[in-house]
């Protein structure tokens, strides 16, 4: 009987343990480390104006999924947060309450799925405005970048101002889109220059055996516009722009 109590109050803490990290809300550090103003957007989350240097911490409850965190440039805000950004505008607001418009590199997750682990991926599948790097702030995982110079070299058919588009956006064809379901598109001219350069990224819809990582439930995360190694040159349509918050 009392090997039997043991393995009972073994298997409680074990359990107490698994429900433990599996109730802990993750906090996601998000710093803007490029030489311009970064108005950083989440979802859930809201968003930001991050001047060079300038963090923010959100905190996001367990069990989250879909989520994502962009950055977004050559914004112009009212008082009441009303305005527009050239890349990764999520309707005209400062707090954005969905997602923004491409390009937008993005930082993806979800928080507690199967096993208690957490998936994450930085994405292309909506273009590129901003080199990114989503990593753990402790051990246990690894951490993902593309820090690649995906604008100045964007292929001309992709090119739009502040960024680089994803072809998708562009032509709206299922070769591109994968809109016709699993299995019916595969990788292409355009999903190659994207995956060259930044191979832990997602480069087209389907691209998830080299583009989806885990984590244990319960780490904690950093998001960095611009990091260390990135180009940090001001994109060309910023130069001379009026980029203050007004």
């Amino acid at each position: 009987m009392l090997s039997l109590a043991s393995f009972l109050v073994s298997f409680l803490l074990i359990l107490f343990s698994q429900f433990s990290i599996s109730s802990y809300a993750a906090t996601f550090e998000i710093r803007n480390d490029c030489p311009y103003t970064v108005w950083a957007a989440a979802s859930p989350g809201g968003g930001r104006r991050l001047d060079p240097g300038q963090g923010w911490n959100l905190w996001v409850a367990p069990g989250t999924a879909m989520a994502r965190i962009w950055g977004r440039t050559n914004c112009n805000f009212d008082g009441s947060g009303r305005g527009h950004c050239q890349t990764g505008d999520c309707g005209g607001v400062l707090e954005c309450r969905g997602w923004g418009v491409p390009p937008n590199t993005l930082a993806e997750y979800a928080l507690n799925q199967f096993g208690n682990m957490d998936f994450i991926d930085i994405s292309l599948v909506d273009g590129f405005n901003i080199p990114m790097d989503f990593s753990p702030t402790s051990g246990g995982c690894r951490g993902i970048r593309c820090t690649a110079d995906i604008n100045g070299q964007c292929p001309n058919e992709l090119r739009t101002p502040g960024g680089c588009h994803n072809p998708c956006t562009v032509f709206k064809t299922n070769e591109f889109c994968c809109t016709n379901g699993q299995g019916t598109c595969g990788p292409t001219y355009f999903s190659r220059f994207f995956k060259d350069r930044c191979p832990d990224a997602y480069s087209y819809p389907q691209d998830d055996p080299t583009s989806t990582f885990t984590c244990p439930g319960g780490t904690n995360y950093r998001v960095v516009f611009c990091p260390r190694g990135s180009p940090r040159n001001f994109p060309l349509e910023m130069v001379g722009s009026d980029m203050s918050e007004k």
